[in-house]
């Protein structure tokens, strides 16, 4: 009876609730963390796009998370484009570079796709580096504006608990938003007859190809798809950063999101963003207390995987089963 009424408990949506409860608790502190951690979520849940449910392992997805954070900040910072256009362009842009570079790297397979994704990344991270008129080059686009919230004091005239947060909290309200939905729309992607060929890929693609399948095609559209997603989350990064920088492109993005992966759970769907909120918690925990936190993270992490092979989530729904077979009474 009791394992029936947590099944049915809508966890998702208590999730959301608590996540929304954060900036009341008048810690900005607490907000910036957890506006931290949802965009985090965000990026590592469009990689596991490729590694968890396509089998494809990449080192350069940091790519297209620097590519969304500078169209989001060229766009609302020089050209004066209003957040509501600049946040969809930054998924538009960054899943068109995807398209380029994936053409190239899904006729590799294993290591070299790996390899070559590392190689497109870094080109990227270059040309950030070096184009200084557009990029502004080493220094990056301080001051990326927030978006306007001027409409929160027309609609606290009617519902006053709207009002009386800052404007950080506001962006972290409008994150919440964004993010739920962009995981929603990449639940129903996984969950569907393409979701279900890319697992099929994963497990076998020589079978798939054999049975008539398109392998490098559904490859490349899961490539787009999770590019896409990764400049959304860059677009929201560049905003809540206040600024955007050649190392959002840089390679240990790409090996940070791919650790937050492994750590939550390759495979499974809300795994990456446990593994964004585990890795930003302890860190942020370890700092506090030490300077040596990578050598103590480090330890923290080889442990959590040797003991969680299958990652937090992972451990997680194998222990809810088993709860589940265990006859009542028991």
């Amino acid at each position: 009876m009791m394992q029936s009424g947590l099944r049915r408990l809508p966890w998702v949506l208590l999730v959301l609730v608590v996540a929304f409860c954060v900036p009341a608790m008048g810690s900005r502190f607490y907000t910036f963390l957890a506006n931290d951690m949802v965009i985090w979520a965000l990026f590592a849940t469009s990689l596991n796009m490729l590694v968890g449910y396509t089998g494809l392992v990449s080192f350069g997805h940091a790519a297209y998370f620097g590519i969304g954070a500078y169209a989001t900040g060229l766009l609302m910072k020089k050209l004066g484009v209003s957040f509501l256009l600049a946040f969809p362009a930054a998924g538009v842009i960054a899943g068109l570079c995807a398209l380029v570079f994936g053409f190239f790297c899904v006729r590799l397979t294993r290591i070299y796709f790996a390899m070559l994704t590392l190689a497109f990344a870094q080109i990227v991270w270059a040309i950030c580096f070096k184009w200084n008129e557009v990029t502004g080059g080493e220094q990056g686009m301080p001051e990326i504006p927030y978006p306007s919230f001027d409409w929160v004091d027309r609609v606290a005239v009617v519902l006053p608990f709207v009002g009386g947060y800052r404007t950080s909290d506001y962006f972290y309200f409008t994150c919440l938003v964004l993010v739920a939905v962009c995981l929603g729309m990449l639940r129903r992607i996984v969950a569907s007859p393409f979701g279900r060929m890319l697992t099929t890929i994963r497990e076998n693609a020589e079978r798939a190809e054999f049975i008539g399948v398109n392998v490098r095609r559904y490859e490349l559209a899961a490539f787009v798809i999770a590019g896409a997603f990764a400049g959304l989350a860059g677009g929201l990064f560049g905003i809540f950063n206040r600024g955007v920088f050649p190392d959002f492109a840089y390679w240990t993005k790409s090996s940070e999101v791919l650790i937050m992966t492994l750590l939550g759970g390759m495979g499974t769907f809300y795994g990456p963003a446990v593994g964004a909120v585990a890795l930003i918690g302890l860190n942020q925990q370890i700092v506090s207390y030490t300077e040596y936190w990578p050598l103590i993270l480090g330890s923290i992490l080889v442990l959590l995987l040797f003991v969680f092979p299958g990652g937090i989530a992972g451990a997680v729904i194998a222990l809810w089963r088993r709860l589940a077979r265990r006859p009542a009474g028991a």
